[in-house]
């Protein structure tokens, strides 16, 4: 009986890991520490990573993307990545207030 559970058990994990389109949005917010630093509290001079405002994380992300908001390397940086995983990055924040 242990085999059945165990292909069940390796099913699973395998459509998990397929429905996952690239890294976690926690995996992505790493990244973004460089300059916001640690857990995305930055001392000074970067903005500290909005947490708990999914929309508003979403929206300027678009807008750098987009070059709606000018600014030094954010524009270059949100362009590297998909709708699908701004909106993880941001899901990701909201998530960890």
């Amino acid at each position: 009986m242990r085999a059945p559970a165990a292909l069940a058990a390796t099913l699973l994990a395998a459509g998990a890991a397929a429905a996952q389109d690239g890294p976690s949005g926690q995996a992505m917010v790493q990244t973004c520490y460089v300059c916001h630093g640690p857990e995305g509290r930055s001392a000074e001079g970067v903005p500290a990573l909005m947490r708990g405002q999914k929309e508003f994380v979403v929206r300027q992300m678009i807008e750098f993307k987009t070059d709606r908001r000018p600014v030094t390397i954010m524009n270059r940086v949100a362009k590297s990545y998909s709708d699908a995983e701004i909106a993880a990055i941001a899901d990701y924040l909201a998530a960890s207030k």
